[in-house]
């Protein structure tokens, strides 16, 4: 399989460096967590002078000794050298039973700048501060962007390129197969048999039918507005009786396994946070043809999934904006900045144009507004608002 440099992860990692934190990447199952260690340890060594890297990949069958925490410790204590810089990277952490006391240990020692990867479900981001007792940096990675994806295939047209990533997605592991078909079959038993599997085995789940038809209500539904209640009543009309608060927490453990982002609702004119309804988008858009077939081709609500997982892959706290009972599409913030933006597939028809920069016209801060579209045109503005073609700003 070709290999990429993941810059923007590399550029995290190597920014943390010699901090005494616990370095936790994360993401997805299969977006390239291994890959980007193992890019790290050759930039390590090729960088860092007098460095000593301990690499333990729990995938590996000759680690298979090391599986308790105990001697996992002991191990990594006698490969310790003196006057170097000694990195522990370790692969698939959780497998390691007690892992996060051989982790403390070390980190205690404070003679180790340690890196871990680890099932999602067994190391969630809300988990960290419980499960070490030192400061942790997080490295949330996702499946390829389009920018990445045009990186790996180079193709001749930037347009055409962004049409097959809406099919293809960003799970780089299907790429090496010969067809669509194969792909999605590679790109569905990801899903099934990693993602499930862990939220299953953590959560001791044993109505897996249930889940399997909330997944689907959620792939289905991707950009619509939906609460354990409405998602409740939609099953129980099809008669498949369960609870709100079991749905809720079946949600609850696909966002902690990075399978799906929920986007929480946000006022703009009165500034606070809404309770009522959210919306959910997957990690990588192609898990949706993958389990759900391509049978409604809905590309407005799968570019406006892509575009949810870009804001959040570059640092923004995104949300979903209501203004005077109509909706801005992401409401983005980070820090002291600010962007409302709305996505559309096509705004060549004029009505549909008015309708997505009405909301924006009625924001009367002096933040930016976009209108991202397939436009296949440069930049241009539109009473204030950048009309913008959604493969440059996805390029950017």
């Amino acid at each position: 399989m070709k290999l990429i440099q993941r810059k923007f992860y590399m550029e995290k990692m190597i920014s943390v460096i010699g901090t005494p934190d616990i370095k936790v990447i994360t993401g997805v199952r299969r977006s390239g967590k291994s890959k980007l260690l193992e890019a790290f340890k050759q930039y390590v060594t090729s960088t860092v002078p007098d460095c000593n890297i301990i690499h333990i990949n729990f995938n590996l069958p000759e680690y298979e000794d090391l599986l308790t925490y105990r001697k996992l410790y002991d191990w990594v204590n006698s490969r310790y050298k003196d006057n170097f810089m000694n990195f522990v990277l370790i692969d698939e952490v959780q497998m390691c039973d007690g892992f996060e006391k051989a982790i403390n240990g070390l980190h205690a020692s404070e003679k180790y700048d340690i890196y871990i990867t680890g099932s999602n479900a067994f190391l969630l981001s809300s988990d960290l501060a419980t499960l070490f007792t030192g400061r942790t940096f997080e490295i949330n990675v996702y499946p390829f962007s389009f920018k990445e994806y045009v990186e790996y295939f180079n193709p001749a047209d930037k347009y055409n390129a962004l049409s097959e990533y809406l099919k293809e997605g960003g799970m780089a592991g299907s790429y090496v197969y010969g067809n669509q078909e194969a792909r999605y079959d590679y790109i569905e038993d990801v899903f099934d048999t990693l993602i499930i599997r862990d939220i299953r085995q953590k959560y001791k789940i044993r109505n897996i039918e249930m889940m399997n038809r909330i997944v689907d209500f959620l792939m289905d539904n991707i950009s619509n507005l939906s609460s354990a209640r409405s998602i409740t009543n939609t099953l129980g009309k099809a008669n498949q009786k369960v609870h709100h608060t079991t749905v809720g927490s079946y949600i609850e453990y696909l966002c902690n396994a990075f399978a799906f982002y929920k986007i929480r609702r946000y006022d703009i004119r009165g500034k606070k946070y809404l309770s009522s309804n959210d919306k959910y988008y997957l990690s990588d858009h192609a898990f949706r043809y993958a389990k759900l077939g391509t049978r409604n081709m809905d590309y407005g609500r799968l570019l406006e999934n892509i575009v949810a997982i870009e804001l959040l892959r570059r640092g923004y706290e995104v949300y979903v904006g209501v203004l005077y009972k109509k909706e801005i599409d992401f409401v983005a913030i980070k820090r002291n900045e600010k962007l409302y933006i709305q996505v559309s597939d096509n705004i060549s028809d004029d009505k549909t144009f008015e309708r997505e920069v009405s909301p924006l016209l009625q924001i009367k801060d002096a933040y930016p507004k976009l209108l991202l579209a397939r436009t296949r045109n440069d930049e241009y503005q539109y009473e204030g608002i950048k009309v913008i073609d959604i493969a440059d700003w996805l390029l950017q």
